[in-house]
């Protein structure tokens, strides 16, 4: 049995596609077997939400008289840092972005009450915002200080861009010192009191097409509550990592650079984010549809939280120097059952991502779908997968002015 996207989006615009979530495919399989279920159903959506750093925005400001160059001055944007080095009209702001009179970790732990993050969500809500500039003037822009009120509207461009989102599988942190710590991986108590995960499981877009056989750059999704697009593999996509028996990556791998315009989304799928002692973030609600091509893609859209394993790994010594030591492998569905077992120990665990809100994407993406509002798209281009010798690799540290 094999489909085309193109038949598949033939029978959306007709209104036949058969169009389920990853949760609903794994029940059918159950039932029916991978052949049938296969043979049944055109498209599976999958979901998540969680905090994803490498996230931002760009926009254009339209000129005032007189005219104004950001490029090479400075702007915040209530009162965050953004970035001018572009040109007159543009700039930056990274969902990691600070107020300058943010105390940092000077008074620790941080609490990074507000960041870049925190913006990019008030800006999707709505809300007006001060815009304050400073800039060296030139001919053609003459002016040097600017000093407004912005809202979403206010911009030409609103672009959510996100460098890396959509991480395949990722650690399962723990600390194994004799003290707190504060990382992004939240707050891990002393002697294995506690692990932290981040992960929608079975639900999740990459563990769901693990060898990128559908997806790639061009792929329409779900972003923030609006439509956006796979721009790029994301930064640190790595296919040279430890896999399972079915080939499936157990460790942090691919990832997706994502595109879409800001004034679609909602601040319910774009949330700012605070972690204590380590920094703000953005939490992102995405959406990927996996096309049912083949009886291969279904049975890997079909695995279950019990195939699905990842590493646990210690925050406190390891991760931080760069060790790659594993204590453990567990599956998913061990990490959902609020309980993993390590160094012979019962370990609580907690995930940092939401899987209600998982879900939910996964049901209006799955709606979007069956009334012919969203069509997939063909990718234009593939992801490195396994076997392309795309890895990610560490600094190589060489001492400025030396051999």
């Amino acid at each position: 049995m094999t489909r085309t996207i193109a038949e598949i989006n033939a029978r959306i615009k007709s209104g036949k596609v058969v169009v389920v979530t990853a949760e609903e495919l794994i029940d059918r399989v159950e039932e029916g077997g991978i052949r049938k279920a296969a043979r049944e159903v055109d498209v599976v959506t999958t979901g998540t939400m969680g905090p994803m750093c490498s996230s931002g925005a760009y926009f254009n400001l339209g000129q005032g008289k007189p005219k104004m160059k950001l490029g090479g001055g400075k702007a915040t944007l209530n009162d965050v840092p953004v970035y001018t080095g572009l040109a007159a009209g543009d700039f930056i702001i990274g969902a990691g972005a600070l107020p300058e009179t943010d105390p940092r970790n000077m008074i620790y732990p941080g609490r990074f009450p507000y960041g870049g993050g925190h913006v990019i969500e008030d800006l999707a809500a709505g809300k007006d915002l001060p815009f304050i500039a400073h800039a060296y003037g030139t001919d053609c822009y003459p002016r040097k200080e600017l000093a407004v009120q912005v809202n979403i509207r206010d911009f030409n461009q609103a672009i959510l861009f996100n460098p890396r989102n959509l991480y395949q599988n990722y650690n399962v942190a723990v600390n194994l010192s004799d003290r707190l710590i504060y990382t992004y991986m939240g707050i891990l108590k002393p002697d294995l009191g506690n692990a932290n995960y981040c992960s929608a499981g079975q639900l999740s877009p990459l563990l769901k097409d693990p060898f990128f056989r559908t997806l790639g750059i061009g792929t329409r999704v779900f972003l923030g509550g609006g439509v956006g697009y796979i721009a790029w593999w994301g930064t640190q996509h790595n296919t040279a990592v430890e896999t399972d028996e079915r080939g499936v990556p157990a460790a942090p791998a691919g990832t997706a650079a994502l595109i879409g315009d800001l004034k679609q989304m909602s601040p319910k799928w774009l949330k700012g984010a605070s972690f204590t002692g380590y920094g703000a973030t953005l939490a992102v609600g995405v959406g990927v549809p996996i096309p049912i091509l083949n009886e291969d893609v279904c049975r890997y859209a079909a695995l279950k939280d019990r195939d699905l394993t990842t590493r646990v790994v210690d925050y406190s010594r390891d991760y931080p120097q760069g060790r790659s030591a594993v204590l453990a492998r567990v599956s998913y569905e061990e990490l959902k059952s609020g309980t993993i077992r390590v160094q012979k120990r019962e370990v609580p665990t907690a995930s940092l991502s939401s899987y209600p809100r998982a879900r939910e994407i996964a049901e209006i993406l799955k709606g979007w779908i069956a009334k012919g509002d969203f069509f997939l798209t063909e990718r234009v281009a593939e992801f490195p997968g396994p076997g392309s010798g795309y890895t990610y690799r560490p600094l190589k540290e060489r001492p400025i002015g030396g051999e």
